[in-house]
């Protein structure tokens, strides 16, 4: 066994309320489509009516797609897509050149980030963000790339991201929508030891602590389908109340 399997076994271990994993089959793809078009529908109205279905890059090589679902009755919890600049260059470089230092490196790129609202709400958000970061690390990715609109672009600003341009600068960026965003990073390598220098309150929950329920490592990619997300109609019974679209 290596240390750094020993290490990770003799950490306490928390059980959550949902699990983690990438997206396998239809169904998961279909409830990944469900909670980010339902959170994107209640902030960004217009844009969201493009989410009804898979994008293409759901199924690309470089892309996973992870889904939270509460162990509960199975739900859809949160979602959000990874895509590495391995085969072809990340989503946000179709809007902007990335600067001299990100060239030549190994890159990441979350996008379509949405959870639930509800009370476990901001627990799911947390743990997408661990499992975004255990994919990073997994895949040897020297900075991930985050673009957020207000007030998204505080809670990155919590986790220690940074601005790759001019501080708060914002930019339009056609995937999602042509919505102004701050384009922010997080150096991957760096993140544990500027965790520790601020003694950061997710600290604990990112490095200290084992979370069997949030399993990324199957590789398998679903196949392209389509799959319809019917709108909810007003009159109709919400089981979410209130679903936050976060990126």
């Amino acid at each position: 066994m290596t240390s750094s399997f020993v290490r990770e076994q003799a950490k306490p271990v928390e059980r959550l309320p949902f699990t983690i994993k990438r997206v396998q089959t239809d169904e998961d793809m279909r409830k990944a489509v469900q909670i980010r078009h339902a959170a994107y529908a209640r902030h960004v109205p217009e844009f969201a009516r493009s989410l009804r279905e898979p994008e293409l890059s759901d199924y690309e090589n470089d892309c996973v797609v992870l889904l939270a679902e509460s162990k509960l009755d199975g739900s859809p919890l949160g979602s959000m897509r990874v895509q590495t600049n391995q085969g072809r260059q990340l989503s946000v470089e179709d809007s902007v050149a990335l600067p001299d230092w990100l060239q030549g490196r190994r890159l990441a790129e979350l996008s379509r980030l949405g959870v639930d609202g509800g009370r476990v709400g901001r627990l799911v958000k947390i743990a997408l963000f661990k499992a975004c970061f255990e994919y990073c690390e997994n895949n040897r990715i020297d900075y991930l790339v985050l673009t957020g609109r207000s007030p998204v672009d505080r809670q990155y600003e919590q986790l220690l991201c940074v601005d790759v341009f001019e501080e708060k600068m914002t930019i339009p960026l056609q995937h999602v929508g042509n919505i102004p965003h701050r384009i922010m990073s997080f150096d991957i390598a760096t993140g544990q030891e500027r965790w520790e220098a601020v003694n950061h309150p997710l600290l604990g929950f990112f490095r200290h602590t084992r979370h069997p329920d949030i399993d990324i490592s199957k590789k398998t990619m679903p196949r392209p389908v389509r799959v319809p997300v019917t709108p909810r109609l007003p009159d109709q019974p919400r089981g979410n109340p209130s679903v936050f679209a976060l990126a």
